[in-house]
C-alpha cells in the first residue's frame, strides 16, 4: 500500500491544480501527489520546513515512460530491428521532446520553483520542464495505475512517433556522427567548449566538434547540449560534402 503524506495545500493552490488537471485531461485522486509532481527542488531548498520535491517521482516517471513507449513501439513496429526502435524511442523521450510536451500542457505555469530559479528563467528551462513531465507521469501512475498512465503517455508521444516515421523530426546528429566516427576512425568526436558569454541566468555556449584533427565550428547554443548538436551537424554536413557516403547512409537509417 502506498502511503502519501498529506501536506497543507491552500485553497487557491488546490483550485489551480484541479484546473490544471482538467485542462491536461488528468483526474487525480490525490491532489497531494499532483502538487508534489509540480514541486521543483529549488522551491523546497528555500523552504525551512524541508518539504519533499518531485525528484523521486521523476525517477519513477522516467521508467514508466520508457516502459510504455518501448511496449508501444514493439507492437507497432514489429518489422523493425532493435536499433531502429531504440532510435525512435531515444527521440520520443529526449529532453527536447518532453520539454515541448510539458510546455504544451502548461506545466510551466503551475510549477513551484524557488525565487532564484524564477529569476533565472527556470520556468522555461528544458531540463526543468522535461523533469516535471516525468514526475507528473510517475505521480499519475501511482495515483491511477498503469493503464491510465499509458493512455496519458500515448496521447503525448503518438504524434512525436508519427513525426519520426514521416521523417519530420529533429535529427540526432550527435548520435549519427558518433556512429560514423566510431566505425571509420575508431575514435569518438570530441566537443570543445570555446567560450561562454552572457550573465549566469542567460548564458550562451560556443562549442566546436573535433573529428580526428579537424575542428568544426564553433557554434552557439543556450546550453551545452544544444551547442553540441549544432556543432555535430556542421561536422556531419562537412563530412558528407567531402564524400562521406557512409555518413549519409547512417542519416538515411535514422530517417527510416
Amino acid at each position: 500500500m502506498l502511503f502519501i503524506q498529506k501536506s497543507a495545500i491552500s485553497r487557491e493552490r488546490k483550485a489551480e491544480l484541479l484546473a490544471f488537471g482538467r485542462t491536461a485531461g488528468l483526474r487525480f485522486k490525490s491532489i497531494e501527489l499532483l502538487n508534489l509532481a509540480l514541486t521543483h527542488r529549488s522551491f523546497t531548498n528555500e523552504d525551512t520546513a524541508h518539504s519533499p520535491n518531485n525528484e523521486k517521482l521523476e525517477f519513477l516517471g522516467d521508467s514508466v515512460l520508457g516502459m510504455i513507449v518501448a511496449t508501444y513501439l514493439y507492437g507497432l513496429l514489429s518489422d523493425k530491428a532493435e536499433g531502429d526502435l531504440a532510435r525512435i524511442k531515444s527521440y520520443v523521450v529526449s529532453e527536447d521532446s518532453l520539454s515541448l510536451a510539458s510546455h504544451e500542457l502548461g506545466i510551466q505555469d503551475h510549477l513551484l520553483i524557488g525565487k532564484g530559479e524564477e529569476l533565472s528563467g527556470g520556468r522555461e528551462k528544458k531540463a526543468i520542464l522535461a523533469d516535471a513531465l516525468e514526475a507528473l507521469i510517475g505521480a499519475y501512475y501511482l495515483d491511477s495505475g498503469y493503464e491510465a498512465a499509458t493512455r496519458f503517455v500515448l496521447r503525448l508521444v503518438e504524434p512525436e512517433i508519427l513525426k519520426v516515421l514521416q521523417n519530420r523530426h529533429r535529427k540526432d546528429y550527435k548520435t549519427i556522427l558518433q556512429e560514423y566516427v566510431q566505425k571509420y576512425h575508431k575514435s569518438y568526436p570530441k566537443y570543445l567548449l570555446v567560450k561562454k558569454t552572457g550573465p549566469d541566468h542567460d548564458r550562451t555556449f560556443w562549442i566546436s566538434c573535433l573529428v580526428g584533427t579537424t575542428e568544426y565550428g564553433p557554434t552557439q547554443g543556450k546550453n551545452k547540449k544544444e551547442a553540441e548538436q549544432s556543432a555535430a551537424r556542421i561536422a556531419y554536413d562537412s563530412i558528407v560534402e567531402a564524400g562521406g557516403l557512409e555518413a549519409a547512409r547512417l542519416l538515411q537509417i535514422e530517417n527510416q
